[in-house]
């Protein structure tokens, strides 16, 4: 899922990073790239789940980059602990790792993350998943975004469209139904032909009416109620 990316601006403070992986070559591979972007920093590493959790209530990064194969804690644990459902004050996590399990996925996105993504997936993209997290937006790996949301809500795809708060707009359906199916906000509002403010605006609106965190689970609450179907 592929949010748009705003240009960073010089003035701004850099991104800070900490880097989870069990593997010195992985953490110095990303270390070396975030390092070089001019928006971001990496301010700190850790060699397990234990070490991420305890460095990351320390540090309080901006974004956490987790690995889920991890010793003494692995990286859904981790996740839970630093941006679950039950954390008062939760970090943003992005899952990285080897693995194209949807297991792994589901596991990450219901643990909280605000991301999923690749190892393979290259060095831009990582740094995008970075942005969008610190920005607070989404990215899941291209590969794995819309059939993880047909896995995810399979068994609830019959179901009534849920009750909210508040209900949505017909635009906002309309801005639902695209963020459903993967499309970057800059995507949404030439596709409605709005503006990229207006798409942002709805989807401000649509997080506070569905009690949702990210675009994420705006997109999962489309699938499991029905909203988007196969073939959308």
């Amino acid at each position: 899922m592929m949010p748009s990316m705003s240009t960073p601006t010089p003035s701004a403070p850099p991104i800070r990073v900490l880097i989870a992986d069990d593997q010195m070559m992985v953490r110095t591979g990303f270390r070396f790239f975030l390092d070089a972007q001019p928006d971001i920093t990496v301010a700190g590493e850790a060699a397990d789940g234990e070490e991420a959790v305890a460095l990351a209530r320390r540090l309080r990064p901006d974004v956490c980059l987790l690995d889920i194969r991890m010793p003494k804690l692995d990286g859904l644990a981790a996740t839970r602990l630093l941006a679950g459902p039950e954390v008062t004050d939760p970090l943003r996590v992005v899952v990285v790792t080897t693995f194209d399990l949807d297991e792994y996925v589901y596991g990450a996105l219901r643990g909280g993350a605000c991301g999923f993504l690749l190892k393979d997936s290259g060095p831009t993209l990582l740094a995008e998943a970075v942005r969008a997290a610190a920005a607070g937006d989404s990215l899941v790996s291209p590969s794995v975004t819309v059939r993880l949301l047909r896995h995810l809500t399979e068994p609830e795809r019959t179901a009534r469209p849920a009750p909210v708060t508040e209900p949505l707009t017909d635009r906002e359906l309309d801005v639902v139904r695209l963020v459903a199916v993967g499309r970057t906000n800059a995507e949404i509002a030439a596709g409605l032909y709005v503006s990229l403010s207006t798409v942002k605006t709805h989807l401000s609106s649509v997080q506070l009416k569905l009690a949702a965190r990210n675009r994420v689970e705006i997109a999962a609450w489309a699938w499991r109620h029905g909203y988007v179907r196969p073939g959308s």
